[in-house]
């Protein structure tokens, strides 16, 4: 399919995980990825792999918690590609692994500032060119863990991911009257170094998850990939505010 011909897709935390699966999957459907993050040699190798398939895609350094590089990540997405059309949130962090009550102030701080400002910042300058040419679609990444599950010694993780679900929604209905489209995908453990835990190899992971996910494994990058391409694609042309839940059936 070509879903995504002439068509420019910003994708932040495109250096590794799903996000290199997401620029991967929307320039294999015809569209000039923009692949951004803060660490230059991982997004090239993604510019690298999505070239060496036959797509186009440009890697832009930016941090997500800096409106200014933000803004200039917007203005770099046009001039390269001529525009932005769709828009994924991807980037995100976890430190967890004690109590609510134990948490660092820095480990809460930092986990916030990136997850929920980060993609409210994203969305923001996103928003503004798209406000400006006709509208376009954002497809924010949440998780499973937030408002659809919860597990002990992740709360600053939970506590973000649940204000990017809120968040999401409530920035569907403020801007659905601008054309533009704004949903959320929820992933839980998948093919991506995020769901390792400390010290976890891939193979110890699938042991882990054969009694803890009701599908008996994690979810391939691809299938969240597949669900992001979806909500952007013009057959989710009335989904707005949704929040897909990607999680072999654990919040179930």
């Amino acid at each position: 399919m070509n879903r995504f011909t002439d068509k420019t897709v910003l994708v932040t935390g495109a250096g590794s995980g799903l996000g290199r699966a997401i620029a991967l999957a929307f320039a294999a459907e015809g569209a000039s990825v923009v692949a951004a993050g803060r660490t230059a040699v991982t997004l090239d190798e993604t510019v690298a792999l999505v070239e060496g398939a036959g797509g186009k895609a440009a890697a832009v350094t930016a941090d997500v918690t800096d409106s200014r590089q933000l803004d200039n990540l917007v203005r770099e997405s046009v001039a390269r590609f001529g525009g932005l059309d769709i828009a994924v949130n991807n980037a995100g962090v976890f430190r967890g692994g004690v109590p609510a009550g134990e948490v660092e102030e820095e480990d809460w701080d930092v986990v916030l500032r990136t997850n929920v400002t980060g993609v409210w910042l994203a969305m923001k300058h996103e928003m503004a060119y798209m406000r400006g040419h006709g509208g376009g679609v954002i497809v924010n990444v949440s998780a499973n863990l937030g408002a659809h599950r919860r597990i002990r010694g992740a709360a600053p993780y939970i506590t973000s991911k649940a204000a990017v679900s809120a968040l999401t929604r409530a920035a569907a209905l403020d801007h659905i009257h601008e054309n533009i489209r704004i949903n959320a995908v929820s992933p839980g453990a998948s093919d991506a170094p995020m769901s390792l835990r400390p010290g976890e190899t891939p193979a110890d992971r699938a042991e882990r998850v054969k009694s803890e996910n009701p599908l008996g494994r994690v979810a391939k990058a691809e299938e969240v990939a597949a669900a992001v391409l979806y909500l952007a694609s013009p057959l989710a042309g009335s989904v707005v505010g949704a929040d897909l839940v990607i999680d072999s059936g654990a919040s179930a």
